[in-house]
Formats: C-alpha cells, sequence, structure tokens
C-alpha cells in the first residue's frame, strides 16, 4: 500500500480583553491589514515561543536548546565527561567540531558564540562531546559525517516540530513538521491608547505631580488562531511513539499557550472559546478565508466568528476530500449540526482524535 500523508488542523476562535501581547519595533501591538480592514495580529514566532515555554512545564517533554553561546555548552560537556581537559583544551575541541561542518566559532568578548542562534538538543550535546573525546582532531579535522549525523538524530520535540535552519550549512537544516500562522482578528480593530501616571509614595505634596507618566497602545479582539501538523513527516523525525505523544503535547500548548506580552498590565489570559480539529489525508486547510470579509456586530463577535468558521469549514468539501475526522469543543452553547462531532472537554477531544490517528497511521502503513 502507498504511503499516503496525514495532516492534523488545529482552528481556534478565542477572544482577549485589552492586551498587547505581541508588539512592533515602537511597542505597538502588532497589526494586519486583510480583507480591506487593520486586524490585531500575533506573529507566528510569538506564539511559538509560548509553546515551547508551555513544553518546558510539562513531564516527560524533552525539548531543545537554542542560543549562540551552544560553544560553551558543549565545551563544558566536554569537560565533564573527561575532567583532565581544562578550558582552552575543551574549546578547541569544540571549535574544529564545529568546523568539520562549516559552522564558524567567534569569540565575542570573554564568550566563544556561533553567528547565529543554533538550535540543538541535550541528547545531539552529549553526543558530540563523546565523539570529541573518543577521536583525536589531527590537524583539527573530525569526521564531517559522522558530526553531521549527531546533529540530524535525537531531535527534541520542539526541533521537531518548528526545523532548525543553519545558513552556513544547509546540510543540517531540520524541516519543519509543523505550521502555526500569524494569528489574526476576525473583525477590524481600532487602537487604544492608555495614559498612566505614577506617584512617588514618598512625596507628600500633590502639587509636584506624577514621578512617571506614558502611554500604552493596546487593543481587544476575537482572534482566528490556525496551525497544522505533517504526521507523516513527525514519524519521520521522531519514530511513531514520541510523534504520537508530541502531537498530544502540541495539541494542549497550541490550545493552552500564550504569549505574555504586557502580561501584568493587562492580565489577558484567556482560553480558547472554540476549537476544531480536522485529520486530513489530502492537505492542510487554513480558513482564515472565513473573515476575509471582517465580522461586524454589537453584540460580541465570538459566536458570528463560530459560525462563519463552520460555514468555511463545510464549503471546503467542494474542493479538498472528506477528512478522516473533525472534532470540535466550545464553551459556547451551539446548534446541533451532523458535520461537527462535538466533545465535552478537552481530554475527550485529545482521547478520540488519538485513537483515529493510531488506526490511521496503521492503516496507511506510515511508519518511521
Amino acid at each position: 500500500m502507498n504511503e499516503k500523508n496525514l495532516y492534523l488542523d488545529l482552528n481556534v476562535i478565542q477572544t482577549v480583553p485589552s492586551s498587547n501581547i505581541n508588539r512592533d519595533d515602537t511597542g505597538s501591538p502588532k497589526t494586519a491589514f486583510y480583507g480591506g480592514v487593520t486586524r490585531a495580529r500575533v506573529s507566528s514566532q510569538s506564539w511559538k515561543r509560548a509553546m515551547r515555554n508551555y513544553f518546558k512545564e510539562e513531564e516527560n517533554v524533552a525539548i531543545g536548546t537554542r542560543t549562540k553561546e551552544i560553544p560553551i555548552y558543549l565545551a563544558k560537556q566536554i569537560q565533564q565527561l573527561d575532567p583532565s581537559l581544562d578550558e582552552k583544551a575543551a574549546m578547541d575541541k569544540v571549535i574544529a567540531l564545529f568546523k568539520a561542518v562549516k559552522i564558524k566559532v567567534k569569540k565575542n568578548k570573554d564568550k566563544y558564540e556561533t553567528g547565529a542562534l543554533l538550535f540543538t538538543s541535550p541528547g545531539q550535546i552529549n553526543k558530540l562531546a563523546e565523539y570529541a573525546i573518543a577521536n583525536d582532531n589531527i590537524n583539527d579535522k573530525y569526521d564531517k559525517k559522522e558530526i553531521k549525523k549527531i546533529l540530524k538524530e535525537d531531535n527534541p520535540l520542539d526541533l521537531a516540530l518548528f526545523g532548525r535552519m543553519v545558513a552556513e550549512n544547509p546540510e543540517l537544516n531540520v524541516d519543519a513538521s509543523a505550521q502555526i500562522a500569524h494569528v489574526i482578528s476576525t473583525h477590524e480593530i481600532v487602537p487604544e491608547y492608555d495614559y498612566f501616571t505614577a506617584l512617588d509614595d514618598l512625596q507628600t505634596d500633590d502639587a509636584n505631580g506624577a514621578a512617571m507618566l506614558g502611554t500604552t497602545e493596546y487593543n481587544s479582539a476575537t482572534l482566528y488562531r490556525y496551525a497544522n501538523i505533517n504526521v507523516k513527516d513527525l514519524i519521520k523525525n521522531l519514530g511513531q511513539k514520541a510523534a504520537l505523544e508530541s502531537i498530544v503535547a502540541f495539541i494542549k500548548a497550541f490550545i493552552l499557550s500564550m504569549p505574555t506580552g504586557k502580561q501584568n498590565t493587562f492580565a489577558n489570559k484567556t482560553l480558547p472559546n472554540y476549537i476544531m480539529l480536522t485529520l486530513r489525508t489530502d492537505t492542510p486547510v487554513n480558513l482564515v478565508s472565513a473573515f476575509e470579509e471582517p465580522v461586524t456586530t454589537q453584540n460580541g463577535y465570538v459566536k458570528k466568528s463560530i459560525e462563519k468558521l463552520q460555514n468555511a469549514y463545510k464549503a471546503t468539501g467542494k474542493l479538498v476530500e472528506k477528512p478522516l475526522l473533525n472534532l470540535t469543543l466550545s464553551q459556547v452553547d451551539l446548534a446541533k449540526d451532523k458535520e461537527f462531532n462535538q466533545t465535552d472537554n478537552l481530554t475527550e477531544l485529545i482521547d478520540k482524535i488519538t485513537t483515529t490517528l493510531t488506526k490511521a497511521i496503521a492503516d496507511e502503513n506510515i511508519n518511521n
């Protein structure tokens, strides 16, 4: 049997109150111009960061480290495995290792760094350290193929999902198994400004005025959020068992995480109002076109946004194959609709999608 692709679409409607969860270079909330109006926007990178932070709090979820200071990290691991090596000897090995795969290590003040952020896992660092100790770098040369192999194996969850780009050596790139769209509001937004002041507690003369004052830009919005996972690619990256566990972690992180910009100022952490998971065999489908014509109302945006999203989902049936499964979870009371398999809670939603995924993987003969 020929292998088929499996794509998991995640669609979320989520309303947030006054907030500034993702700022641009001027400190203003990010926006997008779509459907002829200005929308609130949250970048995909911002939400990925929030998801990686969520992963850190989960048990049994291994994540990687993305930093320019990987040479220092690796040198310390080499010294830990071989205490006879001093800092210089360990760093010499690191520089030679990375030189073999065309990654430059430069000294920046008192620290050794790579030219760009490098994404690695604890397993990769440990294996690189073991390799450096077990092999002499004659003429500052190591086996390029061995080092490349180490850096392509033992991928952590976030690296397997979000990928890795190494500009100096594309051979070390890891293709992302997941895509996350920029979040936009389902409706037009109008920027608002909070004028704030702060008084000095030890200043008794009110005539002197505030000790600090300023303005903060914000908006409130009902957001449409979308992500997808290429299940076949994730299995190739992690193996079947780990991939299924990772999909569960991804679903929970995507649903429950939120970027923390200005969180202390606005306390804007909310939960999704509506969730739709769709398992497809032909192509992932972003349903943002549901909101190309912005929602307009004076009685709240959530219900109308859900209605538009469901109508857009139904319309896709004219162009793509019928999904293997469509599941929804809503905090809003909705009319029964046979097109949507409603679940009662997040646990039920995850259990049903996991059961269907497991069967689909077996039926379609998708293996790592």
